[in-house]
């Protein structure tokens, strides 16, 4: 440490430093950022994913992701300026030390006191600032891309596209969590590494002094000779550790694939069990677990590679500076603190050089976590360019013109259908199994991309479609009642009259217990709870697909007799195998293999 280092000057010097390369830094991380996100594949995929959320408009609300993005680089900028004024106290230390001087020894334990509190108080207001931005981000980012995987029914027509994406639940949960944290940790590692090379290189080039090697001697030769170790020892860790990005790939996807199994079968578990499938299932779920092994155990070699080599250059660089100074040492040349504060200088230059190399695992994931995001957004885009039936908004009635459906393969399922309904009226259609029945209700709610042809009929809350089981979300009876309203839409006493109507009465006080009515209802009681949910809801038109399968024939007449009365001008399309069924509707239609089909109307 030169003598002449006032440490009374410090403060307002650091502050200006702080400043200084502050203002460097923003402009030149500005440029880098530009240049990789238009040059390099994973730069457009993170453009692509979040500038949305970091480009500036006219609010202050606009600015404050990249406002509180630039505080992080302040933030960190000067805890590497703390770290350097650490090691000129620790230089002051060591030197009273060697040279018996308490009172220079207290003063520089005072002024490391002084320094070790300022970075605490750094430390944790850089924690809350990153843990709040990380939060934002990340809520952000988990509207944009939950809106973008729902927009369009993109969720279920995903499956008809080229390339189905597999695990988006695995996407949406666990990668934009990785995204926003690696994305942060990245960014912000790599300045603070820059940052602390440039700031501890010009310390270890004021304590270099010349090496002789060959009868050559070499000027400042500990800063050339770190640079020159680090930066080969880099070039060969990017070589052994590039698999890792391809592995680390497989072992996400993989561990979704098992993940889903598992829950599959936990929903799924009383069908299971009257099976009798349990061997199968834990065939099945042993197969996906050592697929998940096998990618694991190639991450393991490819890791004990990567972790050797990265561990074996650390272990070798604790010692480098005290071998390449200590000549120099004995020979009276530096002072105890000038070798401690060089080789502190050199562990951050090697640490701040060995920040790629160290991160290249850490980036190899990133990486994966990329192609998984921007994976599943091109799979949204991909189903909602699928094609679908023109559907126009109509208030009185549902009529279809000139519709064809076919399968995947192309085979005609449907051809040139015709069909005019008024308010009031019912259809039954029917047919042998394979002949188009529940794709033509997926056609006409517009999910199904093999039709062609144009459907008038009403929109939004006026039409309901009925599944063989309905779907029950998370939550009351009543949420499940209400679906896809809010459990508010109806009262409690209407809704205790809806379920006796449809012989749930039974359920009536379980009304608003939150539970897993999916798995508590049986079948029939699910199908019940439907017609309860047309009479909630009380469409203008009601597509029940096999609505009552699950119930005998004697309840299927009351609640078909009880929709009629309640709701006399809703019009019902009903696809179904029962013979029994035709007595209530107005219409019949008959679905015939290649295409064809009948239709019986009332004369009128």
């Amino acid at each position: 440490m030169p003598d002449t280092f006032d440490w009374n000057n410090q403060t307002l010097a650091s502050l200006w430093w702080v400043v200084w390369v502050f203002a460097v830094t923003v402009v030149a991380f500005a440029a880098v950022a530009w240049l990789l996100m238009r040059f390099t594949r994973w730069g457009r995929q993170f453009h692509r994913l979040s500038w949305f959320y970091f480009r500036p408009g006219r609010t202050w609300l606009s600015w404050r992701p990249i406002l509180t993005f630039a505080l992080m680089l302040l933030l960190a900028i000067a805890g590497v300026r703390l770290q350097v004024l650490s090691t000129y106290s620790s230089n002051g230390i060591y030197t009273a030390l060697q040279e018996l001087k308490s009172d220079e020894f207290l003063r520089y334990i005072g002024i490391f006191s002084i320094i070790a509190v300022v970075n605490i108080f750094e430390v944790m207001l850089s924690y809350f600032i990153t843990s709040m931005f990380i939060l934002h981000w990340r809520t952000a980012l988990t509207d944009r891309i939950l809106n973008d995987w729902i927009d369009g029914n993109a969720y279920y027509r995903g499956q008809f596209t080229e390339e189905p994406v597999d695990n988006p639940d695995q996407r949406i949960q666990e990668d934009i969590t990785s995204f926003a944290n690696d994305s942060q940790d990245l960014a912000v590692g790599a300045v603070n590494s820059l940052v602390s090379l440039v700031s501890f290189t010009l310390i270890l080039w004021e304590l270099s002094g010349p090496l002789t090697l060959f009868g050559f001697e070499i000027p400042r030769a500990m800063t050339f000779i770190t640079y020159l170790y680090v930066i080969l020892a880099t070039v060969i860790a990017f070589r052994v550790g590039r698999p890792l990005v391809r592995l680390n790939f497989l072992n996400e996807r993989l561990t979704a694939s098992y993940r889903y199994a598992l829950v599959r079968m936990r929903d799924n578990a009383e069908n299971i069990a009257l099976y009798r499938g349990e061997e199968v299932e834990r065939s099945n779920l042993l197969s996906r677990f050592g697929a998940i092994m096998q990618n694991y155990w190639a991450l393991i070699f490819r890791g004990v590679k990567f972790q050797g080599w990265n561990f074996s250059i650390t272990q070798i660089a604790n010692i480098f500076p005290f071998l390449v100074l200590a000549p120099r040492y004995f020979a009276g040349q530096v002072k105890l603190g000038d070798l401690t504060q060089a080789a502190s200088a050199f562990s951050n230059v090697h640490d701040s050089l060995s920040f790629f190399r160290n991160s290249y695992d850490d980036f190899a994931s990133y990486r994966a976590t990329l192609d998984r995001l921007t994976g599943l957004l091109d799979v949204n885009n991909a189903a909602r360019d699928l094609p679908i039936v023109p559907t126009d908004n109509g208030i009185d009635g549902l009529r279809i013109r000139d519709m064809t459906i076919t399968r995947p393969d192309g085979d005609a399922l449907i051809s040139d259908l015709n069909l005019d309904l008024e308010a009031g009226n019912s259809l039954i259609v029917q047919g042998p199994s394979g002949t188009g029945k529940t794709s033509l209700l997926r056609s006409l709610a517009g999910f199904w991309p093999y039709a062609t042809g144009t459907v008038r009929r009403p929109t939004g809350n006026k039409v309901l479609f009925l599944s063989q089981q309905p779907y029950l979300p998370f939550g009351t009876l009543r949420n499940a009642l209400t679906y896809p309203e809010q459990a508010e839409f109806v009262t409690a006493d209407r809704a205790r009259e809806v379920l006796q109507q449809v012989f749930l009465g039974h359920l009536a006080e379980s009304l608003d217990e939150d539970d897993a009515w999916w798995r508590i209802l049986s079948p029939g009681e699910q199908q019940r709870l439907g017609f309860a949910r047309v009479l909630v809801n009380r469409p203008q038109v009601a597509f029940l697909d096999e609505s009552t399968s699950s119930i005998d024939e004697g309840l299927e007449l009351a609640l078909y007799t009880l929709i009629r009365e309640q709701l006399p001008d809703t019009i019902l399309v009903s696809v179904g195998h029962r013979s029994t069924l035709n007595q209530l509707h107005s219409h019949h239609l008959e679905l015939l293999p290649d295409g064809q089909w009948t239709l019986e109307a009332p004369v009128h």
